[in-house]
Formats: structure tokens, C-alpha cells, sequence
């Protein structure tokens, strides 16, 4: 959506932009790192600070600022309002009380995965996971098996012009960061409609995903499983995973 000059609120923008400065790199900012993140001067970062701390979305100890607990009021509306993770959550519940697996739905945001609903059972491989997949949570869409899905029902113009001046961080030494190399993954992803991540985003971590489609055959989210290299052999995936997140994909598509 492209909204006319004149519309567009840029006092809102620099304050929402500083708000998402914040992350699990930088959990507590000061005007000086506010300003480098978000690309403004230290005097707006500063201002913006003041009215955030002011209307009780951060916290400050007069020098640096973090997050208040306020912030959840954006994302509790949204899976109270949301169709899509209320359509879902029933479905993946039952999918993780039947496996004692993991699942999760996830939507593309600009170059991240967004884990909008999710369930676990006791096999989940908790202890195998250094980032936590909790609701909310953010993963870099090229390393992961939610985001490749995704990407790969993009037209491709979209993909290239996605792809064009992007640098893919490696986030493991099994993360394909050469453009070319992944086009050729998102090309295979997008012929075999399922994307099969191993140690990609996290050693020890492998995923399978689907895309979650409506009727009239547009990708709103994808579904994926996450296991152990153990849980997700090649012949297990082929026997039992495919075809199960392929059945769940069917199910819900009249939801979605």
C-alpha cells in the first residue's frame, strides 16, 4: 500500500522505529544507540525515548531505556483479533498431542519468520534450542524452513528484487548465504511445495515445512514441525512428517 506525502505521520514512524530497536542483542538503549539503530538524530532518539518511557512503554533508569510489559498490549491484540492464529491453534494443538512434537505457524515479515502460533509436546527438543521458539519470536527467514517455504511462493520477480543488495548472515556453518546457491534452494523448494531445513538456523535443529494456502490458493502462513536430527530422518520425513503437515495444510485451508 502506497499512501500520499502528505499522509504519512513521520513523527509515528521514527517512534515505532525506535521501538523496535530494541532486541536480543540490544535489550537496554541509550539516546546514542537509539539514534545509530534507528538512523535519526540523538536529539529525536532522545525526545522519542522521553514520550515512550512518559506513555509507559519502556522503563528507564534515567540513562537507558528497555521495554515495559505495555508492549504486549500490541501483540495481545493482535492473536485476540487475528483470524489467522485462532483458525490454527486448534490444529496444531492436536497435532503436538498426537506426535509429542512441535509445530508452529509462521508469516513472513519483511526478511524474518513471525511464530504467530504454536504447540509443543514433551518430545519438543527443548533442550537442544539456544533461541527459543515461543510466540512472537523472530527468525531470519533464509535460514529457516517456514521462511524458504514462503520465499518460494513469491513470484520470482519478488524473490530477486527481495535477494538484490541483501546480504544472508550465516548463522551456522550449514546457513546458505551465497545468493545464487540459495535461489537454487527457494527453485527446489518451490517444485517440491515443502522445505526441509537441517542445521540451518541452529546445530542440532532440523525442520520441515508446509505452506498454509486458502481457497483461492494464496500462501497466508506456513506449518512446520521441529526436531532432532533423530526425529527428522530422511525416511522418517518421507513416512510420517510430509505426510501429516500435508494433511494438516488440507484441513485448514477452508478455515483460512
Amino acid at each position: 500500500m502506497t499512501i500520499a506525502k502528505a499522509d504519512y505521520i513521520e513523527g509515528l514512524a521514527k517512534g515505532l522505529a525506535v521501538l523496535e530497536a530494541f532486541d536480543t542483542e540490544r535489550q537496554r538503549l541509550n539516546a546514542t544507540l537509539a539514534a545509530q539503530r534507528t538512523g535519526i538524530t540523538r536529539a529525536a532518539a532522545r525526545r522519542h525515548l522521553l514520550t515512550l518511557a512518559e506513555l509507559g512503554y519502556l522503563e528507564t533508569d534515567g540513562s537507558h531505556y528497555w521495554l515495559s510489559a505495555r508492549v504486549l498490549r500490541f501483540a495481545g491484540s493482535y492473536m485476540a483479533t487475528s483470524r489467522l492464529p485462532r483458525a490454527l491453534q486448534p490444529t496444531l494443538n492436536r497435532l503436538a498431542s498426537q506426535t509429542q512434537a512441535a509445530f508452529s505457524a509462521v508469516v513472513l515479515d519483511g526478511d524474518e519468520c513471525v511464530i504467530v502460533a504454536r504447540s509443543a509436546g514433551v518430545a519438543e527438543p527443548v533442550r537442544h534450542l539456544a533461541y527459543g521458539l515461543h510466540l512472537g519470536a523472530r527468525l531470519p527467514a533464509h535460514a529457516t524452513s517456514t521462511g524458504q517455504v514462503l520465499l518460494a511462493n513469491w513470484p520470482k520477480a519478488d524473490l530477486s528484487a527481495w535477494l538484490k543488495g541483501r546480504s544472508l548472515a550465516r548463522i551456522t556453518p550449514q546457513t546458505e548465504v551465497g545468493t545464487a546457491a540459495f535461489k537454487k534452494i527457494i527453485d527446489q523448494v518451490r517444485t517440491q511445495d515443502h522445505a526441509l531445513s537441517r542445521d540451518a538456523h541452529e546445530l542440532g535443529i532440523h525442520a520441515l515445512a508446509v505452506p498454509l494456502r486458502n481457497m483461492q490458493g494464496r500462501t497466508l502462513a506456513a506449518l512446520n514441525v521441529v526436531g532432532t536430527p533423530e526425529q527428522l530422518t530422511d525416511a522418517a520425513v518421507a513416512r510420517k512428517w510430509l505426510p501429516l503437515l500435508l494433511e494438516a495444510a488440507r484441513e485448514l485451508r477452508p478455515l483460512l
